[in-house]
């Protein structure tokens, strides 16, 4: 079994082994899992400091690992390093700084001022940076859900990644976009899904326990085999492992034509 990127997917290495059965009679997703389980792993998380969760997630958006962390890594050195309260000194912070800060991670002046609003807004409604964390830990997911989508900036991705690595919320599937596009490619999910549709889906199909490892060995998966422009399955069905699971929709390897599974006959 693989061993999870310390530096990507879940950001960072704050989850715990866990062992997972998809069942006496498990779901073609849940049957998927694990599947993914084994080729992977299977773990929990949680714990994780929730604001810097957030804010990370927030670097992450619309673009790679790659470009996220060396943004984090920079706005963690500056305003973290020394801050006794991550939230309040970003709600502080001047934003052509932030933003020149984190440059790396793209559409830096946007991501700036979201993340000085949600600073703020933390420092406001709940004291700070470890009040939001208690929240977050402590609180209703649904409740919590709920608060972090009324954040102008943070969508369902983000507001998921959160309740997952910071709360360590069971059956919380995130959806980005290898999970979106796998999903319904694999039919387990219906092939004119949106994001929340497949989250739906998904969360109601797969067990608590396996929602978060899913998520991130979906993802894994998803850059190893599943990409999508060029699948494994395109030249050689047997090259993907997960295979006798798939439904392989909108990709025909008669003619190596791969579609968007919503625009597949």
């Amino acid at each position: 079994m693989a061993d999870e990127p310390a530096e990507n997917i879940a950001g960072g290495d704050d989850s715990r082994p866990t062992t997972f059965a998809s069942g006496a009679d498990p779901t073609q997703a849940a049957l998927v899992v694990d599947r993914l389980g084994e080729l992977y792993w299977q773990k929990t998380y949680g714990g994780r400091a929730a604001f810097e969760c957030l804010v990370r997630t927030v670097l992450s958006q619309n673009t790679s690992d790659k470009a996220s962390q060396p943004a984090h890594d920079a706005l963690m050195q500056r305003y973290g390093a020394a801050a006794d309260d991550l939230a309040a000194a970003l709600a502080d912070a001047d934003q052509d700084v932030l933003a020149d800060t984190i440059s790396m991670a793209g559409l830096y002046n946007q991501k700036s001022a979201t993340i000085i609003r949600i600073a703020d807004r933390v420092c406001e409604e709940y004291g700070g940076a470890d009040g939001f964390d208690a929240f977050v830990r402590e609180g209703d997911p649904d409740a919590v859900r709920a608060a972090l989508l009324d954040m102008t900036g943070v969508g369902p991705k983000t507001a998921d990644c959160v309740l997952l690595f910071a709360g360590g919320a069971p059956g919380v599937f995130p959806v980005d976009t290898h999970v979106h596009r796998i999903a319904r490619r694999m039919g387990i999910a219906p092939a004119a899904a949106d994001h929340e549709a497949v989250r739906a889906a998904l969360e109601a199909a797969v067990p608590d326990a396996a929602c978060g490892f899913g998520h991130t060995a979906m993802i894994q998966f998803g850059r190893e085999y599943c990409t999508a422009r060029d699948p494994a399955c395109l030249d050689d069905p047997a090259a993907c492992p997960l295979a006798e699971h798939c439904d392989r929709v909108g990709v025909d390897a008669a003619t190596g034509a791969v579609v968007d599974p919503a625009d597949a006959d």
